[in-house]
């Protein structure tokens, strides 16, 4: 590749920060370059003199001759919390395909503090067999591919915001390139499905989005790769979006059709059609199939799926014959179009059911299959005891007014006072209930052999490499948690440090020093080293202040595991602890 490749692109040098308002420039590619044409759609029928000729995987832009490039510095493996670059970060993995030797992320624009959907490329295992051992030249096809759909957007797909090419300054050892895409909130499709199949209807206008933009990147001569499920989630309005880039590089328009069609199964019936093992890998069951190997029909899985969403799904996996084939993302869409706006156009007659339950924000509710509580004796008794009420209080409403009226227009003189037939009642004294004991103030001896794990049953236990910090008796040895994009429980109801005694101790109290004011953390003892939080006991709740924090403890109930629940990170969504001392009564 030859020629400036843009700065949101294949980069070798720090970061530029990017700006959404930004147009993306369109690569400039070396017309030698064939790689990534070579199987690309739109290219028949171009004449040969046209068309690239030489092969070559993309390859970083070379550095202005000012610039002062650092050595490249290697980073052994790729996990949560793994930096891609000087820029991003990894967050949490979403899934694989391993077809095309790529890995989906979620991870954090640590420029501009916004999470981004990330297509890693993974160096294969050496194999002497191959033409290509490493998958490099696999790479720099799909990388050079990716460059030349960075104009294309679409609000059915990912606008893509970055390209690192093979060789990019800061890239992990086992990584050969990747792709950043804006994140796509909602969920999978395994997510979507996994309370039951989605209205037929709402699927319909689901994979409209998706089928339009695959229309329009086929009329551009680029392809999506929207058939593998991982690489599709749903968005909380209720679309389809592509939301992780970089398909294999023999992935067609022909792919596509069957990718839509397969989603749409997928919707209707809750089974992945296509390849068995990207059912699996992405948590959804595989589709039936006949003692002759075709798939069995939607509508026979799921009975009421209308007509023409059959004959679709038939028809663009394949399975249909003559006419009922669908060969394009266009007729696909068109025809999906058709039967979104037939739903618009009777939308005042109750939907035909076709087995799902109705949503909460839909118009028509499915109230005939409600029980009927009109003749209820408890309904009836609840009722009456209603209405009594209510004109008990309309009296007392209307006496009310007529005192007043009374004092108003009567001139002078005392209203009577009208005493309540309960404050006749001779009245009881009540006598305070004795207070509780309070809490030992922590003093006593020190603990000795504190270890400590990090307690995270939703995650990927942040910074556990360094949670012995927290326990050594050295302030000057810290663990911390991730940052979050947002605070507790959007993502995870919380993360704690578990700590553990050779034996149980008569605990008197315990500090926790700390600069992160105002997070919250609950101490809570647990029966063992690996509970969970539901067999844990609250103890008592904090809030930690700029220093030592001191919390008391009843010696009373020793313990052995003491888990520190932190429900609030406090400011910028993270939560620093210096140190953690434990105080027992004295031997």
């Amino acid at each position: 590749m030859s020629g400036q490749i843009g700065e949101r692109t294949a980069r070798t040098g720090p970061h530029p920060v990017e700006d959404d308002a930004t147009p993306r420039p369109h690569p400039s590619l070396d017309p030698t370059d064939a790689t990534a044409t070579a199987d690309a759609p739109g290219t028949a029928g171009v004449p040969a003199d046209e068309q690239p000729t030489a092969a070559v995987p993309a390859v970083p832009a070379q550095a202005r001759p000012t610039e002062r490039i650092p050595p490249v510095r290697e980073t052994a493996g790729t996990t949560a919390g793994s930096p891609l670059t000087e820029r991003y970060v990894l967050r949490q993995r979403i899934g694989s395909d391993p077809a095309a030797g790529a890995e989906f992320w979620r991870a954090e624009d640590t420029v501009l503090r916004r999470p981004v959907g990330v297509t890693l490329l993974r160096r294969l295992p050496a194999d002497d067999r191959s033409d290509d051992p490493e998958g490099t030249a696999r790479a720099g096809e799909m990388i050079v591919r990716a460059l030349r759909s960075g104009c294309f957007e679409h609000s059915g797909s990912a606008r893509l915001l970055d390209v690192l090419a093979p060789g990019t300054h800061g890239l992990p050892a086992d990584v050969l390139g990747a792709a950043v895409a804006e994140w796509v909130p909602g969920r999978s499709l395994a997510e979507t499905v996994a309370e039951g199949p989605v209205r037929a209807q709402r699927a319909a206008k689901a994979v409209e989005t998706l089928s339009a933009a695959a229309t329009e990147a086929h009329q551009q001569g680029l392809v999506l790769g929207c058939d593998h499920p991982q690489r599709v989630r749903i968005t909380p309005d209720g679309r389809a979006m592509l939301a992780f880039l970089l398909p294999r590089p023999s992935v067609s328009a022909a792919d596509d059709v069957r990718g839509l069609g397969g989603i749409l199964y997928c919707l209707l019936t809750r089974r992945w059609p296509l390849s068995v093992s990207d059912a699996a890998r992405a948590g959804l069951v595989a589709a039936d199939r006949t003692p002759a190997g075709r798939l069995r029909p939607a509508s026979q899985l799921r009975p009421g799926v209308p007509l023409e969403l059959d004959t679709l799904c038939s028809g663009a996996l394949g399975q249909g014959d003559g006419v009922s084939r669908v060969h394009t993302a266009a007729a696909m869409h068109r025809m999906l179009a058709d039967v979104v706006a037939e739903d618009a156009d009777q939308a005042f007659f109750p939907p035909v059911h076709d087995g799902a339950p109705a949503e909460p924000d839909d118009v028509w509710q499915d109230s005939d299959r409600l029980p009927d509580t009109r003749n209820d004796p408890r309904r009836r008794r609840n009722l009456r005891i209603g209405l009594g009420v209510l004109a008990v209080g309309v009296l007392i409403v209307l006496g009310y007014v007529a005192v007043q009226l009374g004092m108003l227009f009567g001139g002078g003189g005392t209203p009577p006072v009208v005493v309540p037939p309960a404050a006749s009642a001779p009245v009881q004294q009540q006598v305070p209930a004795p207070a509780a004991p309070a809490a030992s103030s922590g003093t006593g001896t020190a603990v000795p052999d504190v270890s400590a794990t990090v307690f995270d049953p939703v995650g990927d236990a942040d910074n556990a490499g360094t949670v012995g910090n927290a326990v050594d008796g050295d302030p000057s040895t810290v663990w911390t948690t991730s940052r979050y994009f947002q605070p507790f429980p959007a993502l995870k109801p919380g993360i704690g440090v578990l700590a553990s005694f050779d034996a149980a101790e008569p605990l008197t109290g315990l500090t926790i020093d700390s600069p992160t004011a105002g997070a919250v953390v609950e101490v809570r003892s647990a029966p063992s080293a690996e509970p969970t939080l539901a067999e844990t006991t609250l103890l008592d709740t904090v809030t930690l202040s700029s220093g030592r924090t001191t919390v008391g403890l009843d010696p009373g109930r020793p313990t052995q595991h003491v888990l520190l629940w932190i429900t609030n990170l406090g400011p910028d969504n993270q939560t620093r602890i210096d140190d953690i001392g434990f105080r027992r009564t004295a031997p």
